[in-house]
């Protein structure tokens, strides 16, 4: 279970962007986070994938108390989230081509070997074209680096993911295919899912189950 409770976070904490946030996922559960731009929910979208250390509360994942955030979380609960943020262009160094970009976290695990069959096979999973992955992300489109962005989230297979507004810069095309890949690695896995966004039909057709950012948080 990922389970995040009385969760304050920003990034100053004289004025944090929300306070006493509760929100619990169950495993092979799909949640679906609504709410307007600028309220928050993306930062607690990072708290729940282990990214951003909150002012105050607790993050509870897979039975364990989280005590350490991004590189200082264990690697064990570190690498059981992948997460696609809303702009590929800010996630993705620009200095990589794509077959290094999607390699990045079998590389930093100490998985480097994998990589080779690793990368060509999530590559035609999210329907990335192989000549795509020789080029960095200056030479593709936001809706190819987004690919590559989600075949990097599900390459070591976690159990846990959240997609922030994973869709918003998509066209609606490239926007079911990322959704069609993403249900086929739930469906093979049983991994839980929060999907963030500000959008109620995509969400409520993504999701078991939608709440209101409202609903969440005190303030």
């Amino acid at each position: 279970m990922l389970e995040l409770r009385d969760i304050t976070a920003g990034y100053d904490r004289r004025a944090p962007a929300f306070r006493g946030a509760h929100l619990t996922l169950h495993p092979g559960e799909s949640l679906g986070l609504l709410g307007p731009s600028g309220c928050g929910k993306s930062t607690l979208a990072r708290v729940a994938a282990l990214l951003h250390a909150p002012d105050r509360g607790t993050v509870t994942l897979d039975g364990h108390t989280v005590t350490g955030f991004h590189h200082r979380a264990p690697r064990s609960l570190r690498t059981s989230v992948g997460v696609v943020f809303q702009q590929p262009r800010l996630a993705a160094d620009p200095r990589l081509r794509l077959r290094d970009l999607v390699a990045e976290p079998l590389r930093a695990t100490g998985r480097r070997a994998e990589a080779d069959s690793a990368v060509p096979e999530w590559a035609e999973r999210v329907g990335l074209d192989a000549d795509l992955l020789g080029r960095r992300p200056h030479e593709v489109s936001d809706g190819q680096l987004q690919r590559a962005c989600l075949a990097r989230a599900l390459v070591l297979g976690p159990r846990w993911l959240v997609c922030d507004e994973m869709t918003a810069m998509l066209d609606s095309s490239t926007t079911a295919a990322l959704v069609a890949v993403v249900e086929e690695y739930r469906a093979k896995t049983g991994a839980g899912l929060l999907a963030v966004g500000h959008d109620p039909v995509l969400l409520g057709r993504w999701c078991g189950r939608t709440t209101r950012w409202d609903e969440i948080v005190k303030d």
